[in-house]
């Protein structure tokens, strides 16, 4: 069961180009299924069936395993069946017909304009890293970039002539996504005097890099968004993703197509934009106010009864 994992680990890094993240997540959740069929006395994976995996998912509820949590795990090993299948270990995957459990649907959290304009005001640009804070939180509002997918960016795949930058995503899937005149310049700015700073005597290709000339990593970047957050007093807990969510929510209550945004968020399918289609309440009320014949007031200044 080992050399059949490492095997499938392997495949992920080199054929799938799982991120990083997926790499450590699959192999946490792998390694506990394996041992629930070892506490099992299940010694082989072609001994496994949907009555073990319904055990199993059991198992997870009554450790106190939240939904998502649960789903993703199943997620991992249906891969991983996958994975089985395609290199002819298994004949059959037991998770093909197991069903997740029904998530609860809960709406993105973001931030308001105000607060998005005072989180990017928040670094000192007197200091190199504040340059790199700057823009490195420019971009995320402006482009709706994962945070796996900004600190792999590296100086080439930046076009200031076009403001895009080239990104590959989730299944190593090539996008381009934009950047806003004010992202642009932060960034320029950061590359011409806060990077070079920071780099010493190093040589590198990583766009983002760190105080020691090294890339900065997912885990530096939460704290940067948390200390800034903290520094213009927005009370809520601000992550990279956080970013994300207000990037989509800002250009759809803006009016921008829900396809658009797709495309621009890296979705393979448009039900994972869709959760973005709220919209702020102001905005409601503005649109209702001005498309419902009976919200419109008259000529004469009083609203329609």
């Amino acid at each position: 069961m080992r050399e059949v994992f490492n095997r499938y680990i392997n495949y992920l890094e080199a054929e799938r180009n799982a991120s990083p993240y997926t790499v450590r997540n699959y192999t946490a959740d792998l390694m506990d299924f394996f041992d629930f069929l070892r506490e099992r006395g299940i010694g082989s994976l072609k001994d496994v069936d949907r009555l073990t995996l319904r055990d199993y998912l059991a198992h997870l509820m009554k450790q106190g395993l939240v939904k998502a949590s649960i789903a993703r795990k199943l997620s991992a090993i249906r891969s991983f069946y996958r994975y089985l299948l395609q290199v002819g270990l298994v004949s059959t995957s037991p998770a093909a017909t197991t069903s997740s459990p029904k998530l609860d649907r809960c709406l993105p959290s973001f931030l308001t304009q105000e607060e998005v304009r005072r989180l990017l005001e928040a670094p000192d640009l007197s200091t190199p890293q504040g340059q790199r804070d700057r823009a490195l939180l420019e971009l995320l509002y402006a482009s709706g970039l994962r945070v796996s997918e900004l600190v792999q960016l590296n100086l080439e795949q930046v076009n200031f002539d076009t403001r895009e930058i080239r990104v590959w995503g989730k299944g190593a899937k090539e996008r381009a996504v934009l950047m806003g005149k004010p992202a642009a310049e932060a960034l320029a700015t950061y590359i011409s005097q806060g990077r070079p700073k920071l780099l010493g005597e190093k040589k590198s290709n990583a766009l983002l890099v760190n105080r020691y000339g090294g890339r900065l990593n997912e885990r530096r970047v939460q704290r940067i968004l948390e200390r800034c957050a903290r520094l213009v007093g927005i009370d809520k807990r601000v992550h990279p993703h956080m970013l994300r969510h207000t990037f989509a929510t800002h250009l759809l209550d803006g009016g921008a197509d829900l396809r658009v945004v797709q495309e621009l968020l890296g979705h393979a399918a448009l039900s994972s934009t869709q959760i973005y289609t709220h919209v702020t309440k102001s905005q409601a009320k503005k649109v209702y106010l001005s498309a419902h014949p009976m919200a419109q007031e008259k000529d004469d200044g009083r609203e329609s009864k």
